[in-house]
């Protein structure tokens, strides 16, 4: 086995591993994630034509009873593939806000909506009646394109799928160049900049394929020139989906580390949130439970959770606020303050000493009473919010019920 047949193994692989992991918010995702369906379609579609140019499958198809059956295979559904990748253009970028001119990618869009099913289908008709008509399949191809140069008939049939193959790539490049431009993720920034890459190395890949094909009929060109030439520009292909499915699944692994980041978030929250809702059990939506059990709360999103519980952690401390004395904020500063000379430590560590007396009073049979002072902090976003609560949580942690108590008599004696 060569290192390109290696290749194209991994690279058929790859795809197909993008595809399946593609394939639940595909099929059985919400409205949102219908418009994925298209772009879903393209990586399966693609994943069945690489494994049908992987050399075990492509040798046993091409001396099937059909010759050459894996050259038909490969663009019937690179071409269903190609339609599916046009359709999930159109769906994301063939919209622009209501009011003023139509910009004109939003027009080209529209355009190649129109025409690009029907194209497929002529495309896909055109290829089977040149295959069974005049290509030469006497003899069974390892190579088709090396196999098959100089004769007419493939360099016909392989023009209309490079014509349009070319296009659709040109599409593509043209549609994500200004996708690129506009995003203001990095990752969806870097996302799109791969694929856009991955299609400019697509038209080449035509262009120079269709030219070597009908220069080839004009001059008839050594079997090892055109075998060269077939190695290097399948090598230029497996690059081309490199790139193409590693920045697919760049803005789809963002959203992935996210949603792990949240549950790594409510890991870490789980523990404190269930002492507070305990105290408060009328505060949360539904009763707390163990870890599992909240963790396979699939109906509702990570994000929302985590927000809630951030939230029924702020009107749980709210509440302890009625059953502390004031002096408990400067008594819990000064507790945090002995335990670690670190400012960046100490701030969750005062809250986490606060939180934990506030709660051993409560539970003591403290009486209801003014609010107490508490410091409020400011986060920018979500995020910002969680990190902090995160920090106390793990702070709550290493606090000694007795310290809590013995913060409590502290303050006691002093009143």
């Amino acid at each position: 086995m060569t290192a390109l047949d290696l290749a194209g193994y991994l690279i058929a692989g790859l795809m197909t591993a993008v595809a399946l992991w593609r394939m639940p918010a595909a099929l059985w995702g919400d409205e949102e994630d219908k418009r994925r369906r298209a772009l879903w379609g393209c990586y399966a579609g693609f994943a069945l034509a690489l494994w049908t140019k992987t050399h075990v499958v492509r040798i046993g198809l091409n001396n099937s009873p059909v010759v050459d059956l894996a050259v038909l295979i490969k663009h019937y559904t690179a071409a269903i593939a190609i339609l599916a990748i046009l359709s999930y253009i159109v769906a994301i970028y063939g919209h622009y806000p209501e009011g003023g001119a139509v910009p004109r990618h939003v027009r080209f869009a529209r355009l190649t909506q129109r025409l690009a099913t029907k194209a497929s289908v002529a495309t896909l008709i055109l290829l089977t009646v040149l295959f069974f008509t005049v290509v030469d399949r006497s003899v069974p191809s390892d190579r088709f394109v090396s196999d098959h140069a100089g004769q007419w008939g493939a360099t016909l049939y392989m023009s209309v799928f490079y014509v349009y193959l070319g296009a659709a790539s040109a599409v593509c490049a043209y549609q994500w160049a200004l996708a690129t431009l506009d995003a203001k993720a990095r990752h969806l920034r870097v996302g799109l900049g791969m694929m856009t890459f991955a299609m400019f190395i697509g038209v080449g890949y035509t262009l120079s394929r269709t030219l070597f094909l009908w220069i080839s009929v004009l001059d008839q060109p050594s079997h090892a020139f055109a075998e060269t030439f077939d190695k290097v520009t399948e090598g230029a292909q497996v690059v081309l989906f490199a790139f193409f499915a590693l920045g697919a699944s760049i803005p789809a692994f963002s959203k992935g580390w996210r949603r792990v980041r949240l549950w790594r978030a409510q890991v870490r929250l789980h523990p404190l949130w269930r002492e507070l809702m305990t105290a408060f059990p009328d505060q949360p939506f539904d009763p707390p439970t163990s870890l599992g059990r909240e963790l396979t709360r699939f109906g509702t999103p990570a994000d929302l959770r985590v927000d809630r519980w951030a939230a029924d952690m702020a009107d749980a401390v709210e509440k302890l606020r009625h059953y502390v004395p004031d002096g408990l904020l400067a008594a819990a500063r000064t507790a945090a303050a002995a335990d670690t000379a670190s400012p960046a430590k100490a701030g969750p560590l005062a809250d986490a000493y606060w939180i934990k007396a506030a709660l051993a009073a409560k539970a003591g049979g403290a009486p209801v009473g003014e609010a107490a002072a508490v410091e409020t902090k400011h986060a920018a976003d979500q995020d910002g919010e969680v990190a902090w609560l995160v920090r106390v949580a793990s702070a709550y942690k290493s606090i000694p019920d007795d310290r809590a108590r013995h913060l409590l008599e502290s303050m006691e004696h002093t009143a």
